[in-house]
């Protein structure tokens, strides 16, 4: 299969919103209730992604993934903490079509964006997944990414979610 990575523009934000709900419903609807996964909707999602790249886009990076002409996959990176000094780089989002899954696009996606933050002078990268998601885990894991036990909740729709950290060092 042949995909395209290239950077976002504004006219993908509502397709990347709406890929973004598939891709959450798709992973957490084993472990979290329906309703916690209706809202936001596809297109409040695309508000989301049009409003963040709007004030973000200078120091993180949307890319997509395009198989035939359609984004089937995303990355969002970009500091950990702002300023200049940040040493390590955030793996913010990394969603994929669901029907794409198991076809290594997600690898493709997630050695993308450890390029980009390498790229950008990190030195390390953090990301966070929820800790039910057992399959995300696992793929982080095969992916070089280590659980290092720092935890939070946060909410998805009003359902508090716990979320574990994983870390790696960049090249």
């Amino acid at each position: 299969m042949i995909i395209t990575l290239r950077p976002a523009r504004k006219s993908d934000l509502m397709t990347v919103g709406a890929l973004h709900h598939r891709s959450r419903v798709a992973a957490y609807s084993h472990f979290l209730p329906a309703p916690a996964l209706a809202r936001p909707t596809p297109r409040a999602l695309g508000h989301y992604w049009e409003q963040r790249w709007s004030y973000e886009r200078t120091d993180h990076l949307l890319t997509v993934a395009e198989h035939n002409g359609r984004i089937i996959g995303f990355t969002y990176v970009g500091p950990d903490e702002p300023g200049p000094d940040a040493k390590v780089g955030l793996l913010n989002a990394i969603h994929l079509d669901p029907r794409f899954q198991g076809r290594g696009v997600g690898r493709t996606l997630m050695i993308d964006a450890l390029g980009t933050l390498s790229d950008e002078g990190y030195q390390r990268a953090v990301l966070w997944v929820l800790t039910e998601n057992a399959a995300a885990r696992r793929f982080y894991e095969r992916g070089g990414w280590r659980c290092d036990d720092v935890e939070r909740v946060d909410e998805i729709g009003t359902i508090p979610t716990n979320q574990i950290r994983y870390s790696r060092d960049l090249p």
